[in-house]
């Protein structure tokens, strides 16, 4: 059957739309399945988390100016194992603290962690809780990264932790407070979308010598045995503020001893060695410039000792005459040779 030619200008017949709730219209009839008992039914996986992301917990991890190259992969580590940090560049070394409040407001973050480089060899970590705070100092030592242990454990990537607490942290009111401050910056918050629905380890917070010593471990499924997985860093807390990055001093630790001044003692304890050994020679040179006491000589030394027996000297009045030699002996011989050569020269 030819196809009907559409006329010039005349419009082409579209075909009518079905309204939504028009049930007047037949629907199409479903395609039976492959056993030919029905129609096939698509079944769609539900999602992982049914919850919905509540706590908007936001951690800001940077540095100034100065670091080492241990202290920037410690900051790398913490960014991997914490999944809502986010990061920024260094801040110069010449601008204030309070300047942090302002770049946390423009990257939306609440809390921060901020490394504080001195002198090239000291570290300092900030924790504060943005603008309202509070905020505390720590003197950062004994850095080890994930890179450098190399440890057996491991971890999923963006895994929630567990976070496990001395007792000594609820005894004392400056260390609650830490902890508080620890649970909100450390803790991944519940649904995030970077976060992974598994908890496979364990961030432990330990008292120990007036510092506090934080470790990484993972949780072995089979016997919940714990396998250090790293970092690891020990914090001395120095202030606790009651703003963030500055104001009232809410707690200061008497223990705290700065660098500059362990750097001190150590140097005033070598001199005091060094000045020691000096005056050590000085006392042995007087000594020896002293005038020695002359000891008169015992009479009593020589009782004991025996005289040995003396020997007569032979005195000889003749010249020994000299020993013959091998040379002596051959000297004549030759002399007869030659003159025997000589008579046998003249005769020919």
């Amino acid at each position: 059957m030819a196809a009907a030619k559409r006329k010039r200008g005349a419009t082409a017949a579209r075909p009518k739309k079905r309204a939504k709730g028009d049930a007047s219209t037949p629907e199409p009839a479903a395609k039976p399945g492959p056993d030919g008992a029905g129609p096939e039914e698509y079944s769609i996986p539900a999602p992982v988390s049914q919850g919905k992301w509540k706590n908007k917990e936001r951690v800001l991890i940077f540095s100034s100016r100065g670091i080492n190259f241990r202290t920037r992969h410690l900051m790398q580590d913490l960014r991997t194992l914490m999944p809502h940090s986010k990061a920024d560049t260094k801040m110069d070394r010449k601008d204030k603290l309070f300047i942090i409040n302002e770049v946390c407001e423009i990257k939306n973050c609440n809390k921060c962690i901020f490394f504080e480089a001195k002198k090239k060899q000291d570290l300092y970590m900030w924790l504060s809780n943005t603008p309202q705070g509070p905020s505390a100092k720590f003197l950062v030592q004994n850095i080890h990264t994930l890179a450098e242990l190399k440890m057996t454990g491991n971890c999923l990537r963006g895994s929630r932790p567990l976070l496990s607490f001395d007792p000594t942290f609820d005894k004392e009111p400056h260390y609650a407070l830490l902890k508080e401050l620890f649970i909100q910056i450390f803790s991944t918050p519940q649904y995030h979308p970077k976060s992974q629905p598994f908890v496979d380890h364990v961030f432990t917070f330990t008292i120990t010598d007036k510092r506090i010593w934080f470790r990484n471990y993972q949780i072995i499924e089979e016997d919940a045995s714990l396998v250090e997985i790293g970092p690891r860093f020990v914090l001395n807390l120095i202030k606790i503020f009651q703003g963030s990055f500055g104001g009232p001093t809410l707690y200061e630790n008497p223990y705290y001893q700065s660098p500059n001044m362990h750097r001190r003692l150590i140097r005033l304890s070598m001199a005091a060695k060094f000045r020691e050994k000096q005056q050590v020679k000085e006392v042995q040179k007087i000594k020896k410039k002293e005038t020695k006491m002359l000891i008169e000589d015992d009479p009593t030394e020589t009782v004991f000792e025996t005289p040995a027996e003396e020997k007569l000297m032979e005195v000889q009045l003749v010249k020994p005459e000299p020993k013959a030699t091998l040379k002596d002996k051959r000297k004549p011989r030759k002399i007869e040779r030659k003159r025997q050569k000589k008579l046998f020269r003249i005769e020919a």
